[in-house]
């Protein structure tokens, strides 16, 4: 047996070492060369070898040429980060203006006494200095107290201002004297378009402020909400909102609020991708009222109303199978002025707890929108004031007429 020395066994391996990485070398060179024969290799421009640390390595797809391979470059990292930026800016700037909201209703024991119990909770927006808060009306829904918390903790008994249940939204107040509030900026959601950065910032499942980001799936989108009234042109984002989220701002990415976060679609409870929002052109036009009146003054046709359906169609022998049935109209009213026609009250028809007097007009359109069903007749007269004028269609008998009414107060809230 031979015997080696430490410095021997080290030459021995250093060169072992170095005639593999040469035979290494020797393959790559080859492999090399066959690849800068092949045009669909990507390489930096103006450079004989790629550069991985500007483009990295990209080839193209089978029958695609070399102008249609994607590049990643630095430029569009840079644009990535930027945009990160961007969402980190807007956050550090306004997850302060977002509240936690939380409710007492009253319930009953078994003994029928009424008790304090917890009701809904959700978020909203701050979109005054002095207090004011926006939210959704079904945040608020039966509240005995309201209770708002703020970024660092404190919390607020709150005043319910004005409730808006035609467009789920709500002003609630808080004092908060000596504080700085952070107000979240208004903007517009008259010119947004699918595919636009949004951001939703509120409290999923109690997680405060928790941020969610995605784009404008849809604009201009009716949707039932759950006191079956149809709120018009809400906002599809795909941004997640989850139980908690409602009440909560919708902002574009200058950190301004286009919607409130209102409704999800889902089969499940939790986000699937389709969320709505109501648009903040709307809260812009509801909020003066909800602080002056509690209420949105909306313009109404001066009548007793009676949604027909196909029972009561065919009891009456009505020529429609849907539409408003003007039962009654008050004395002096704006719509008997107009010309509208009430039923005969010399023929009360029992209906459930009420009577219907049948021969009356039956509306069909009001300013040009169809009416079928009572969700139809306030979505026409949602953005009408009391003393507008309107066009409302009617069947009278066999004949369709049009006649132009003068709005009045409507003195009810819709529940």
């Amino acid at each position: 047996m031979k015997f080696y020395t430490r410095k021997q066994l080290f030459l021995t391996v250093a060169v072992c070492f170095l005639t593999g990485m040469a035979a290494a070398g020797g393959v790559f060179f080859f492999l090399g060369s066959e690849n800068r024969g092949d045009e669909s290799a990507v390489f930096a421009a103006d450079s004989d070898e790629p550069d991985s640390s500007v483009f990295g390595w990209v080839e193209t797809l089978p029958g695609q040429g070399e102008a249609s391979a994607v590049e990643i470059s630095a430029l569009s990292q840079s644009a990535a980060l930027e945009d990160e930026r961007n969402s980190i800016a807007i956050y550090d700037r306004y997850n302060s203006a977002v509240v936690n909201i939380s409710t007492e209703v009253i319930g009953y024991n078994w003994l029928f006494e009424p008790i304090p119990r917890e009701g809904s909770s959700g978020s909203g927006a701050v979109i005054s200095e002095d207090g004011y808060i926006l939210t959704n009306t079904h945040v608020v829904a039966k509240a005995y107290k309201v209770y708002v918390t703020l970024s660092d903790g404190d919390s607020y008994e709150g005043t319910i201002v004005g409730r808006d249940p035609e467009n789920d939204l709500a002003v609630l107040k808080i004092d908060a004297e000596g504080k700085k509030l952070t107000v979240i900026p208004f903007g517009s959601s008259a010119a947004l378009e699918v595919g636009q950065k949004v951001l939703a910032i509120g409290n999923p499942f109690g997680y405060d402020r928790t941020l969610t980001q995605g784009i404008i799936s849809g604009v201009s989108r009716p949707v039932r909400g759950g006191n079956n009234l149809v709120i018009k042109d809400m906002i599809q984002t795909d941004a997640s909102i989850n139980p908690g989220n409602s009440g909560g701002p919708l902002l574009n990415s200058a950190g301004e609020l286009i919607g409130i976060n209102t409704i999800i679609y889902s089969p499940s409870g939790g986000s699937v991708g389709i969320g709505f929002a109501v648009p903040v052109d709307t809260a812009r036009r509801v909020i003066p009222d909800l602080i002056r009146y509690g209420k949105v003054k909306r313009g109404w046709i001066d009548i007793v109303p009676v949604q027909i359906n196909s029972r009561i169609a065919h009891y009456a022998q009505l020529p429609v199978s849907s539409g408003i049935l003007i039962s009654e109209i008050p004395a002096q009213s704006a719509a008997g002025e107009a010309g509208l026609k009430g039923g005969d009250k010399r023929r009360p028809v029992r209906y459930g707890n009420s009577f219907i007097y049948f021969g009356g007009d039956i509306i069909t359109a009001v300013g040009g929108t169809p009416v079928h069903t009572f969700g139809d007749l306030f979505g026409a007269l949602e953005e009408t004031r009391p003393g507008d004028q309107i066009d409302v269609t009617v069947i009278r008998g066999k004949e369709e007429k049009t006649l132009t009414v003068t709005l009045s107060d409507r003195a009810f809230i819709v529940k």
